[in-house]
């Protein structure tokens, strides 16, 4: 089987037994489960759930996007191996860092296989927590044309680029379209301030107002956790995404969780230490890939203009990158991955084979 063919790249077709339509992201698909199979799998394996919890199963894949397009490479390789795995290994490692030391729980009830997840069904908090503890990336090219006030927060002058921050911040944005807000456009993705989420705490799904000193709680105790375990790696953790949403526990008290996936070169930037005491910024994330893509475009103003989003798409859908390319991000991504778990990572032959067996076998969710 050629390495094309072991990458996953389509993962909403599997014959999973759902009676709804099949969620699919940039990365991950979500089939929600029908009330008797949630049912019958939260007696047989006795999630620590409510009895009537929607459950579904998240199948990640190996795709790979940057800025708001999937890309491909030559010779039909739709995705970069082992991606996908080194994902999910490493949200598993954290959850489970975080569960241990009684932060939160998250979303996730089961690994059937190393590309998928048994999750319950949560709330979502309409917020995207970003923790940041430098000055890179958006913020410091905006920190750069002169910009001072980030999410309501006052930076000082004569900050550096790539330099640590005098404390960690947290500039959240909102998560989806958000209509009605006073002061916050309706539109994905844009800054927010702590104010506005104290004076509309309902309308970003918060259940009551001192649950916003929780949601800040866990992003900042998750941050030190993944902190201070990739210090002991000689790695830094610069800046990263957080996700919140609510259940109900099995003994039918509301949670605030942890969910999507944390800690991982998708949704965080992650510096060689080595090399940042020598001055130089080494990339263990999927910044590298953003780096690699502004290099390899002659205009990357098309990757960077957001007016330019046709062309862009348009930029993805027909240019196949290089292998050596995909490659690269591959050995990142696996080599971050076992670096932080201690385990190898072992690239499937045929995965999508794999989770039709094990979810029919074990789960009896195949129809």
């Amino acid at each position: 089987m050629s390495l094309a063919e072991r990458v996953l790249s389509v993962n909403n077709d599997l014959p999973i037994r759902t009676d709804q339509a099949v969620h699919s992201g940039k990365v991950r698909s979500v089939y929600w489960l029908s009330e008797a199979d949630s049912k019958r799998l939260i007696k047989e394996r006795a999630y620590n759930v409510a009895a009537d919890a929607p459950l579904a199963i998240m199948v990640i894949s190996d795709r790979i996007s940057a800025f708001d397009c999937i890309w491909h490479g030559e010779g039909g390789m739709n995705g970069v191996p082992g991606k996908g795995a080194a994902l999910n290994a490493i949200s598993n490692h954290w959850f489970r860092l975080f569960r241990e030391q009684g932060l939160a729980n998250s979303h996730i009830l089961d690994i059937p296989h190393p590309f998928v997840w048994i999750v319950q069904k949560a709330k979502p908090v309409m917020i995207e927590a970003i923790c940041r503890q430098y000055i890179t990336g958006s913020m410091w090219r905006a920190y750069s044309k002169g910009e001072r006030d980030f999410c309501g927060i006052q930076l000082p002058e004569g900050l550096q680029k790539d330099q640590q921050l005098p404390e960690l911040l947290i500039t959240p944005s909102t998560k989806g379209i958000l209509k009605g807000i006073p002061g916050v456009p309706e539109a994905d993705d844009v800054n927010i301030t702590r104010a506005n989420i104290e004076q509309n705490f309902q309308a970003f799904n918060f259940q009551n107002a001192s649950d916003i000193d929780l949601y800040e709680k866990l992003l900042k105790e998750g941050f030190d956790v993944i902190t201070a375990e990739l210090q002991k790696l000689d790695q830094i953790f610069v800046d990263t995404k957080f996700e919140f949403g609510y259940v109900t526990n099995a003994a039918g008290e509301q949670e605030l969780i942890y969910m999507d996936e944390v800690g991982t070169p998708d949704s965080s930037r992650i510096w060689d230490g080595a090399h940042y005491r020598e001055g130089k910024v080494i990339e263990k994330s999927k910044e590298e890939f953003r780096q690699q893509l502004l290099n390899y475009f002659p205009d990357p103003d098309i990757l960077l203009n957001k007016d330019r989003m046709a062309e862009r798409s348009s930029l993805a859908r027909d240019t196949a990158l290089p292998e050596e390319i995909l490659m690269q991000i591959s050995a990142t991504y696996t080599q971050i991955a076992e670096k932080i778990t201690g385990q190898s990572l072992t690239l499937s032959d045929n995965p999508k084979a794999e989770i039709i067996d094990v979810l029919g076998r074990e789960y009896g969710l195949i129809v």
